[in-house]
C-alpha cells in the first residue's frame, strides 16, 4: 500500500508538468480536489475518527482565512506565518465549542447545532465588521508575491494544495497507529464503555477537536490567497461545512483514505453541477445532487466508498 501511494503522489506531482495533456482547467480542478480532500481530512479527525459530528468546520475555516489575510493586508505579515496564527485562533474556538460541548454531554444532533450556531454568530458577526469588510466582503490585492503566497503560475497553488492534503494525511495516518487514534475509534463506537475501563474521554475529543480546527485555520490561508476575496456567507456559511463533511461521510469517514476518495470523487461532480445548473438558472442546486448522492451512500455504503473498495482490492 505505501508503494502504491508514493507512486500515486508522484504521479499527481507529475502531471503538471505536461501542460499538453493537463492544461490549466486540470490544474484547477485538481487543486480544489486536493484543497477539499485536505479539509475533509481535518475535519475527519473528530468527525470520522472521535464520532463527534461537526456541521460548524466553516467558522475554523474562515476565522484562519481572514486571520491571515488581515494580517497580511493590514500588517504585512507573510502567509506563511500568518496561517499558523489563523489555524491558533480557530483551535481556541474549536476548544471552546468542544468545552461546552464535551463538558456538558452533547452528543448527535444536538452537538451538530452547537457547532452550526457558532459558524452562525461568527458569519454574523463578520458580516456586521466594517474593518473586515462586512457583509461586501474582504478584498486581496494581486501582487504575485510569494512571499505573500501570491503566484503567477497556477501550477504552484496545485502543488501547495497537493503538499498539504499529503501532510494531514500522513498526520491522520501516524495518529491511527498510535494509542491516541485508537481511544478515538473507541470512543466513537462505545462512550460510555471507554468511560467505564477509565479512559478520559473528554481530554481525547478536546485534543481531537483543537487538532481538527487547527489543521482547518491552517486551510483558510489558502483559501484566502486562492480566491483573493472572502464573503462572510461563503466563508462561513452552512453549505460550506456540506462542502467539508461530505467528502469524508462519502470517501469513508474514520478512515485514512476515505476523505481523499471522496474529494475525488465530489470534487469534479461539484463543478460540473455548478457549471450545469449556473447555465440553467438554478444556482445552489448542485447541493441537491449532493443530497441524492448522500442519500445513495447511506442507503446502499453506509460505511462509504473507500472500505468497499478495499474489500473488493484485498479480494
Amino acid at each position: 500500500m505505501r508503494l502504491i501511494v508514493v507512486a500515486a503522489v508522484a504521479l499527481l506531482a507529475a502531471l503538471p508538468l505536461v501542460p499538453s495533456v493537463f492544461g490549466s482547467y486540470a490544474v484547477t480542478l485538481f487543486t480544489l480536489i486536493f484543497f477539499y480532500g485536505f479539509l475533509g481530512q481535518a475535519w475527519n479527525v473528530v468527525g470520522g475518527y472521535a464520532g463527534q459530528l461537526s456541521a460548524g468546520h466553516a467558522a475554523f475555516l474562515g476565522i484562519g482565512a481572514y486571520t491571515s489575510a488581515v494580517l497580511s493586508v493590514e500588517r504585512g505579515i507573510t502567509p506563511w506565518l500568518g496561517m499558523f496564527a489563523g489555524g491558533a485562533l480557530a483551535s481556541v474556538l474549536g476548544a471552546l465549542i468542544g468545552f461546552l460541548g464535551f463538558r456538558f454531554g452533547l452528543r448527535g444532533f444536538y452537538f451538530v447545532l452547537l457547532t452550526v450556531a457558532f459558524a452562525e454568530i461568527c458569519r454574523i458577526i463578520a458580516s456586521n465588521t466594517d474593518a473586515i469588510g462586512g457583509a461586501v466582503g474582504y478584498y486581496i490585492t494581486f501582487t504575485g508575491d510569494p512571499r505573500q503566497f501570491q503566484f503567477q503560475d497556477a501550477r504552484a497553488y496545485y502543488y501547495i494544495a497537493l503538499a498539504l492534503m499529503v501532510a494531514v494525511t500522513a498526520i491522520v495516518a501516524s495518529l491511527e497507529r498510535q494509542r491516541f487514534g485508537l481511544y478515538l475509534s473507541a470512543i466513537r463506537e462505545d462512550e460510555g464503555a471507554c468511560e467505564a475501563l477509565g479512559v478520559n474521554t473528554f481530554r481525547y475529543k478536546m485534543l481531537a477537536m483543537v487538532l481538527s480546527s487547527f489543521l482547518t485555520g491552517v486551510g483558510g490561508a489558502f483559501y484566502a490567497f486562492y480566491l483573493f476575496s472572502l464573503q462572510p456567507a461563503s466563508v462561513f456559511g452552512i453549505p460550506q461545512s456540506v462542502e467539508i463533511i461530505i467528502r469524508a461521510v462519502v470517501g469513508g469517514a474514520g478512515t485514512v483514505f476515505g476523505p481523499i476518495l471522496g474529494s475525488f470523487i465530489l470534487s469534479p461532480l461539484a463543478e460540473v453541477a455548478r457549471h450545469y445548473f449556473a447555465q440553467s438558472g438554478w444556482h445552489g442546486a448542485h447541493l441537491i445532487a449532493y443530497g441524492i448522492l448522500l442519500i445513495a451512500v447511506v442507503l446502499f455504503l453506509p460505511e462509504g466508498a473507500y472500505p468497499r473498495l478495499a474489500r473488493l482490492f484485498r479480494r
